[in-house]
Formats: structure tokens, C-alpha cells, sequence
């Protein structure tokens, strides 16, 4: 702990010195390697200096230097609470540049619904750690039980629990997507609307967790657009912008599904946390409609294998390598990749966090020759010396668990 020069003389001719105070790099309620330099005045704090950089990692340089498909797994790691979202963005660019876009295909209905269920995966590690940080216990035993159901359908149907690497472009998996998934999963919302109302229910009658939220860190709708936030960051001041909703933005299947947003017009950390347990209730009701449409779309349902896999046209393993032909044309496929003719794309998506955006640079080559990430909590950290200013020490962690930031994608 240092002490600044910066010196205030009161009536008594008493000189008070502010205090420099080192938050983090490693701290419990931090999400990552989060180091800010706190100007105190006793327990308020003045100014804050958050120092960004301690895990750079050089992500896009390592997808500049590496095949298209090669580079996928790189978005399971950089908010790693939002795994297969970030992946939907990546395969989206590069399938924009193909000119292969497909919004109602059976993988889009497929991706569509992970996507959902990752939402939940994200927003309840938010909440139940930010009710932790508060001083609740309870949740955090309710939720990380409902994301171990959600981690158990990724591994079936990827083999891995987090970094899943499940999407390909113009393509999926869909060897592993059986009707017993879909029946887990349907069976797994119905439980999950009862954790979350039990959730929902102990902190709304909890006077010290609206003591902690209501009317901290408030700003307003001008804020939210000179800072660049998105998402519930956003949506948290009135402005109603939702990517999924968005029809000249809008992807996957969400043109097609019948849902709604939520908004607030108070900005603060309870308005927040509100549109987050909403989101997750909307999340169940997307899941159960994209359920619905798949096993629609195929009348004879197989109990082991939803899709019939060996008439899918994919350009991995189709053939199940039977012939000497389909061997090397799976190894070439891995080894080399494939071309991308030369091009530019922005592909924008409706993670967790808020807009999730992939830049891409083709050269003809098989190769990005550029990549540039647009990370939702890189903004959304940003204006934290302003929402934390003028509060106590106390609320710093109360703020950033309502905020929501991972350092992965953050210091990417």
C-alpha cells in the first residue's frame, strides 16, 4: 500500500494524504488477473486506474498463423463462460465469406440451441458468484448444479465439458444429437425454471441484497452509448438493442422463433441482475420451441441417432473411412483446410456479455489474413472507473459482479 502526494489541508491545518490501494492482480471476485490502482479517500473511493494486459496471450496473431478450422478452438478459451457462443461467431465469418449461409438448416437449429443453453451457462455463474461475493451461499449450490447438467450436454455431444470445439463451418456434429438428448434436455428446463425461481425468490427477499444493488453504479443511456456497451450492459438503461431480434442483424434461427428482450431505465446493479434471471427464463422457452422444430423436422425419429448421419453431406468423415479415397480426403480436409477467396466480413453475435464480434480478412489463402476479435467486457471494463467513483470499497466487488467481465477475452 503507497501513499500519494496528493494532499488536502482542512481548518485544523491537518494534512490528509489519499491512498493508493493495489486491487488485485489475483483476487477472488475478480473473473481473472484484474489489477486496479484505487485512489482512496478513507473507504470512498476517488479515482481508479484498471491495468489491462496481465494474460495477453496474442490470440489473433495465433489465428493469423494457422488454418481456418485450426483456429476454432481459440474462441473456447477466451470467455470461457461463453464457449460455444464465441464459436458461432467465428463459423458465421467464415461461412459469410463462403457465401454458404444457412438459417434454417438443421445444424443452425442445432446451434441455436446451444447457444441458449450456454446463455444460461454464463448468467448463472454471474449471478451465483456475484450473490457469493455479496454474502449469500445458497445460490451457488442451486446453479453450479444446473450448469453441471448443461457441462454433461456439451460432453455429449462434443466429448469435452467446457472447451467443446463442437461447431464447424457449414456444418455440425450431428452423429450425437438423438432424441434421448432432446428428452434430457426438455426434462433438464423443467428443473432448471424451478432452481431459478428458488434462486430468484431468496435473493428478491433478501432486504441486504437490495441494500447492496439498488441504485449502485447507476449511469444512463447516453453513457452506455459513449462507452460502446452492449448487451444487459446496455439494455439496462432503455435502449433496446438485442442482436437476435435485430432483423437486418439478426442469425442462426432466431428470425424464426417467437421470443422477447428485456430492458430497464434505471441502469443500476439491481436492474441487472433483474434482466439476467429474465433472459435465463427466455432462454428455456427458446430451447423448448427449437426441440419442438427438430424433432419435427425429422418424423422418424431414431432413439440413438436423431439425423440419419451417413446421408448428411459433410466434408469431414461422411463416409466413415470405408475407402482409401475418404481416408486421405479427411486428411487433407484436417491438414490443409480449404480456400477462402479474397474478402472482408464483420460478424456480430448476442453473446452473454453482449456483442460478440468477429473481423476476418481473406487473401485467397487458407489462412485469415487478419482477425480482430470485439470483446463485450473489454468495453464494459472501461467504464468501470466511472461507475465505481465515489463509492465505498465495499461495493467495488458488489459493481464488478454485475458488470461481468472475463479477463480471457479481455486480455486476449
Amino acid at each position: 500500500m503507497n501513499r500519494s502526494i496528493n494532499l488536502r489541508k482542512y481548518k485544523n491545518n491537518t494534512n490528509v494524504k489519499n491512498l493508493n490501494l493495489n486491487f488485485g492482480p489475483n483476487h477472488p471476485a475478480a473473473h481473472g488477473v484484474l489489477r486496479l490502482i484505487l485512489e482512496m479517500n478513507n473507504e470512498v473511493i476517488i479515482n481508479s486506474d484498471p491495468h489491462v494486459g496481465l494474460l495477453h496471450r496474442g490470440t489473433e496473431k495465433l489465428i493469423e498463423s494457422k488454418i481456418y478450422i485450426h483456429s476454432l478452438p481459440y474462441f473456447d478459451r477466451l470467455d470461457y463462460t461463453s464457449i460455444l457462443i464465441q464459436e458461432h461467431a467465428y463459423c458465421l465469418g467464415i461461412e459469410s465469406l463462403l457465401k454458404k449461409t444457412n438459417y434454417s438448416s438443421s445444424y443452425t437449429l442445432v446451434r441455436t440451441l446451444f447457444d441458449e443453453l450456454t446463455r444460461i451457462l454464463n448468467h448463472l455463474l454471474a449471478i451465483c458468484c456475484h450473490a457469493l461475493d455479496v454474502g449469500s451461499m445458497s445460490p451457488v449450490f442451486w446453479g453450479f448444479e444446473e450448469r453441471e447438467k448443461i457441462m454433461e450436454f456439451y460432453e455429449r455431444v462434443s466429448g469435452a465439458r467446457m472447451h467443446a470445439a463442437f461447431y464447424r463451418p457449414s456444418e455440425i456434429n450431428l452423429k450425437n444429437i438423438s432424441a434421448y438428448l432432446l428428452e434430457d434436455i426438455l426434462y433438464f428446463s423443467i428443473n432448471c425454471v424451478t432452481a431459478l425461481n428458488e434462486i430468484n425468490s431468496l435473493l428478491l427477499t433478501n432486504n441486504l441484497w437490495k441494500q447492496r444493488l439498488v441504485n449502485i453504479a447507476s449511469y444512463s443511456s447516453k453513457d452506455a452509448i459513449n462507452w460502446g456497451l452492449t448487451g444487459v450492459m446496455l439494455r439496462c438503461t432503455g435502449i433496446r438493442r438485442d442482436l437476435r431480434l435485430d432483423l437486418y442483424e439478426t442469425y442462426a434461427n432466431y428470425f424464426y422463433l417467437n421470443f422477447k428482450s428485456f430492458y430497464s431505465v434505471c441502469g443500476d446493479c439491481f436492474d441487472r441482475y433483474l434482466i439476467r434471471m429474465n433472459e435465463m427464463l427466455e432462454s428455456l422457452f427458446i430451447i423448448n420451441q427449437l426441440i419442438n422444430k427438430l424433432i419435427l423436422k425429422k418424423k422418424n425419429i431414431n432413439k440413438y441417432s436423431l439425423f440419419n448421419y451417413n446421408n448428411y453431406n459433410t466434408n469431414v468423415h461422411s463416409n466413415n473411412f470405408l475407402t482409401m479415397e475418404s481416408t486421405i480426403k479427411h486428411f487433407k480436409y484436417w491438414s490443409e483446410g480449404f480456400t477462402v477467396k479474397q474478402g472482408l466480413v464483420y460478424v456480430g453475435v448476442e453473446s452473454a456479455k453482449g456483442e460478440f464480434g468477429v473481423t476476418l480478412v481473406a487473401d485467397s489463402s487458407n489462412k485469415p489474413y487478419r482477425c480482430k476479435v470485439r470483446s463485450p467486457a473489454y468495453f464494459h471494463l472501461q467504464i468501470l472507473p466511472k461507475l465505481i467513483k465515489n463509492h465505498m470499497l465495499v461495493d467495488l466487488v458488489t459493481i464488478m459482479g454485475t458488470v461481468d467481465v472475463v479477463f480471457g477475452e479481455i486480455d486476449r
